[in-house]
């Protein structure tokens, strides 16, 4: 799982490692602090495997507007 953190369509979604490491720790907080995981299937799976699988099935993304972080150019 951690493989996919390695994979240019996970940086690509997000745009770019250090927008895709912000958000990563961000929802690894959430779950921490008991949010639930917005996929389905989560029995024997970490919290970052969580994470990556939300991102990877776009249950979650940055919201660019009330961050302030430019878009992606694939957003734009």
């Amino acid at each position: 799982m951690i493989e996919e953190l390695k994979s240019t369509e996970i940086v690509n979604k997000v745009g770019g490692r250090f927008k895709l490491t912000a958000l990563v720790q961000k929802r690894l907080g959430e779950l921490m602090a008991g949010a639930r995981p917005l996929i389905e299937d989560t029995e024997g799976k970490t919290q970052l495997e969580i994470v990556i699988q939300e991102i990877l099935q776009d249950k979650i993304t940055i919201d660019y507007e009330a961050s302030g972080i430019d878009k992606p150019d694939k957003y734009k």
